[in-house]
């Protein structure tokens, strides 16, 4: 399975009831299809460069966060769709981190046997 990272900014309302429920449905969405979510960072609400449109409404904050997951590319067609249609989803992008663990893990973090 690819690994993942999902990096999305999402409207801001002054309750984070909103953004807890986004970020659940997404990772219980990986999980629901086999996938491992690894991590989860919220970057914060910040202002966004540029007025944003998302869901017929215009947006100057935003609450940033990240996932990063293990999912096959199944389960990420059907994630981006489900982020398109979500109305509190302003813009989000998928990034492949790497195929193997090969490509995720570097060299001075494999497990180093004793001699």
């Amino acid at each position: 399975m690819p690994f993942y990272q999902l990096v999305c900014i999402a409207a801001h309302y002054p309750k984070y009831e909103h953004i807890k429920a986004l970020v659940t449905r997404a990772a219980t969405h990986v999980l629901d299809n086999g996938g491992v979510v690894r991590g989860l960072n919220s970057w914060g609400t910040r202002t966004l460069p540029q007025r944003m449109r998302g869901s017929n409404q215009f947006h100057t904050i935003g609450d940033y966060w990240t996932m990063q997951f293990d999912a096959s590319p199944n389960t990420l067609r059907s994630l981006n769709k489900m982020m398109r249609h979500d109305p509190q989803v302003i813009r989000w992008t998928s990034l492949k981190i790497g195929e193997k663990l090969e490509d995720v893990v570097t060299v001075g973090e494999k497990t180093v046997t004793r001699v």
